[in-house]
């Protein structure tokens, strides 16, 4: 294999980027294609079937651009898709499930809250994640608009302050001392959370946990990079909004798929 080919990641919008800027700053010398399906965002709100098959399709799309290896950088579609495309594709994956574990072990309350699309809380792999962990209680909520306020570049929205409140504050006052964000969307909400939750709480998102794993299949199976090449941004829909993210040293691509 050419080791020098990219490192696929895809997510149902901007959000993975937050995955995508871990897994840039660890492994500098892999050139990696970043694939934003915001047409079809949120992913968190569809049935099982239906994220499947976006996250076939944009799967095949990053196979047509000689993807080495994929990161599923959304936690729905790794919670409800990742065993299918493993079993579909000859390509290594690498998914990205809510940081439930460290959470668990280091809460002094015992009470930790996640905050987390519809699609990851109601999926069999979340279940079987959080049933590990029966003495410590765990506040579920959904993340309701967060993701489409996100899409629609209103990140220090009045409107997104409000929901913030409205999911954070039965959290805080059910004494929480851990913060699971368990969408790749909502790392880009922290500045927005600090101003809501006091400060002993801690926050934690798994962006490190899942470029860690990436260099480590790398490393295991040899297929690191010598290369320093720019990573290339892929859209289906407003491109703006991940060109803000991203900044202005990337060229952001529209292209349907």
């Amino acid at each position: 294999m050419d080791n020098n080919k990219p490192i696929g990641i895809f997510d149902s919008g901007i959000g993975g980027t937050s995955i995508w800027r871990e897994i840039h700053h660890l492994l500098p010398n892999e050139k990696t294609i970043y694939l934003a399906d915001s047409k079809n965002a949120p992913y968190g709100e569809k049935s099982k079937q239906e994220i499947i098959r976006l996250s076939m399709k944009n799967t095949d799309f990053l196979l047509n651009q000689d993807c080495k290896l994929i990161v599923v950088a959304c936690n729905t579609a790794t919670t409800n898709a990742i065993r299918e495309l493993r079993a579909k594709y000859d390509v290594p994956f690498i998914g990205i499930e809510p940081a439930i574990k460290p959470a668990a072990i280091n809460s002094r309350t015992q009470i930790i809250g996640i905050l987390a699309t519809k699609g990851t809380l109601n999926s069999e792999l979340f279940h079987k994640t959080t049933e590990m962990f029966h003495d410590t209680k765990i506040i579920e909520q959904i993340g309701y608009g967060l993701v489409e306020l996100i899409e629609n570049g209103q990140i220090e929205s009045p409107e997104m302050t409000q929901l913030l409140h409205s999911y954070l504050d039965p959290m805080i006052e059910a004494n929480i001392d851990f913060l699971v964000l368990g969408c790749s969307h909502y790392p880009y909400l922290i500045p927005q959370i600090r101003k809501i939750i006091p400060n002993h709480i801690h926050i934690i998102d798994s962006g490190l946990a899942v470029a860690r794993q990436t260099q480590n299949l790398l490393n295991e199976i040899g297929f690191n990079s010598d290369n320093n090449n720019k990573p290339v941004f892929y859209t289906n829909t407003n491109p703006e909004v991940l060109q803000t993210i991203v900044g202005s040293n990337y060229a952001v691509q529209e292209k349907d798929f």
